[in-house]
């Protein structure tokens, strides 16, 4: 059976990551988490001093680029982390800090620019399942299947919270909800690769769907989809 691409774009907080991660596991594909890696960029940008009154130092961050590496390694539990540098970054990541931060880092040129270089390399072979923001329509146009998720930003802060309670995170649904407006607003008017649904992107809206039908919908849009090839 011919390997394709698989795009999965949307708003922060739908699930994206759980729903690719899940998909790529059951039919054998590889997972590459591309907000994992513009959130270990501002993981960098935070860890080295560059954040100042809330702004970015852009100069240093653009000198620091490209010794930024990113790749996706396994632990002892045989689960994927993000490694930042060879270091394992994940809990890091996940955390609120880099939340208020990352649309930031993600709307800057020269930060986009790199992470689609790194994301296009672990791809080029297909077989892939990506999400993001900008998957569809930036890093991977020619994506044989496309999906654009969204849910309330109701339900996306209260599962958000969920998350971060679950990891010892000391937070409040009103913070959660304005972080989330606010990422959605950053991702849609930034100048390089706002977020948008591409016009062959097919919706899924999770709102109302428990994690097995969403897992259900994906796995039957990939077998329709490869059977045309």
């Amino acid at each position: 059976m011919r390997k394709i691409v698989i795009a999965i774009d949307g708003y922060s907080s739908c699930g994206k990551s759980t729903m690719a991660k899940d998909l790529a596991r059951k039919i054998g594909y590889t997972y590459i988490d591309t907000g994992a890696m513009y959130r270990a960029v501002t993981c960098y940008a935070l860890q080295h001093g560059l954040f100042s009154d809330g702004k970015i130092d852009e100069k240093a961050l653009s000198q620091a680029i490209d010794d930024i590496h990113i790749c996706f390694c396994r632990n002892a539990a045989g689960q994927v982390e993000t490694c930042l540098n060879g270091k394992s970054v994940e809990k890091e990541i996940r955390g609120m800090d880099v939340s208020n931060h990352v649309s930031q880092v993600a709307a800057l040129g020269f930060v986009r620019k790199a992470m689609v270089r790194q994301q296009q390399e672990m791809g080029k072979e297909k077989g892939v399942v990506l999400d993001g923001r900008d998957i569809g329509s930036v890093v991977f146009p020619d994506a044989e299947l496309k999906v654009f998720v969204t849910a309330s930003v109701e339900v996306r802060a209260k599962r958000r919270l969920d998350e971060l309670v679950a990891k010892g995170e000391n937070t409040t649904l009103e913070e959660v909800k304005k972080n989330i407006q606010m990422r959605d607003y950053i991702d849609s008017t930034r100048v390089e690769s706002p977020l948008r649904k591409v016009d062959d992107a097919v919706v899924l809206d999770n709102s109302n769907m428990s994690i097995e039908e969403q897992d259900a919908f994906l796995l039957a849009l990939y077998e329709e989809r490869v059977s045309m090839f």
